[in-house]
């Protein structure tokens, strides 16, 4: 299968000749024929193209929790797609073989923005999720994706590390409902050693969606033992979340497996995620959770005013919803997200599809 020649949305040309990208943090300079840091965006005839413009790695329902997002309509389906590449190289990344691929056949399903939304409607999911690589480096495929799903009524789920330019971010997540912001650590020196990439413009694009839009966000951190996860760099965290995004942003604090190039790395004990959870809650923060593990408490959704648990969960399956519309049913406090009156039905089922253009 070609690949696609999209023309990008967001490039100029230096004074050298060289075009520039204009997408991410990265700004890769192009001569003719080059690729990017993503691989995806290449110059050819003189201007920036995505090579994976209706072209996905693969499409599957899910349950929304999987993404992870534990308070954007519960216990709804959503249909999640992604391409190939990545404009960050994490060390640990368990998405790889998408991520660093160097194959386009990888991404061989084609299928129109129009054409996802319909079968978004057709299997009932309450939203289309943009996941497995980042939607970032095919920021306008998901766009156009997105505006298709509007037009029928489908919410749209951007699950990425936020590594994106000012000039585009605004663009991006116009149309996004929600995202999962993979906040990877809370030091520059880990993203430069373990992602090629930088810490400050994440935290940007963080107080850009929460002080700026009204897109609903979430924030998953990967605790990585003796990397990441000191009790130091979490209290740090934890209070900049709390200072800077509010105490009703919920963060998932999930368990780290050997992948990629990590894998003389062991997995993360229960224990730490269980500290990092405390910490987080001793920050004020009022929607902490676990993931990777099993851990019942940190799976539960509970009313910060009377402490009711309003979401009983176990792993990606609802066992108890106790919420009317958006409030406690036990004492009418408002429990921040995005509810439907009644609770979704899906449950923690995954199935794969297949979708024509």
């Amino acid at each position: 299968m070609s690949e696609s020649r999209y023309p990008a949305r967001y490039q100029h040309e230096l004074e050298n000749g060289k075009i520039q990208c204009d997408l991410c943090p990265r700004g890769c300079a192009l001569k003719e024929g080059q690729r990017g840091f993503c691989f995806v965006r290449r110059c050819i005839g003189h201007e920036i193209v995505l090579t994976t413009y209706g072209r996905s790695s693969g499409f599957c329902i899910d349950p929304i929790e999987k993404k992870p997002l534990n308070h954007f309509y519960p216990n709804t389906s959503v249909l999640s797609f992604g391409t190939a590449g990545c404009n960050l190289g994490c060390r640990f990344c368990q998405n790889w073989h998408l991520s660093t691929s160097r194959e386009m056949d990888r991404s061989a399903d084609q299928a129109s923005p129009e054409s996802i939304a319909l079968t978004a409607v057709r299997y009932g999911c309450r939203s289309v999720a943009f996941t497995y690589n980042d939607p970032v480096i095919f920021a306008e495929y998901a766009m156009d994706v997105a505006r298709s799903c509007h037009e029928h009524k489908i919410k749209t789920v951007a699950v990425t590390a936020g590594y994106i330019e000012k000039t585009a971010r605004a663009d991006f997540f116009r149309d996004m409902d929600a995202t999962n912001v993979d906040l990877k650590a809370f030091r520059q020196e880990f993203y430069k050693k373990y992602c090629a990439g930088n810490l400050h413009p994440v935290l940007e694009t963080l107080k850009y969606l929460k002080q700026e839009t009204d897109v609903w966000v979430e924030i998953t951190n990967l605790l990585i033992p003796g990397v990441n996860d000191s009790e130091k760099e979490l209290q740090e965290m934890t209070d900049w979340i709390a200072k800077n995004l509010g105490l009703n942003v919920p963060i998932h604090f999930s368990a780290f497996h050997p992948s990629f190039k990590m894998r003389d790395v062991a997995s993360t004990p229960t224990e730490r995620l269980l500290n990092a959870r405390r910490i987080a809650l001793s920050k004020g923060l009022r929607y902490v959770y676990t993931g990777n593990v099993s851990d019942a408490d940190g799976g539960k959704t509970y009313c910060p005013n009377c402490k009711t648990t309003v979401i009983e969960r176990f792993w990606y399956e609802l066992r108890g919803y106790r919420l009317d519309e958006n409030r406690c049913r036990a004492c009418g406090h408002e429990i921040a997200g995005r509810f439907d009156p009644e609770q979704g039905k899906w449950g923690q089922k995954r199935l794969p599809i297949r979708i024509g253009l």
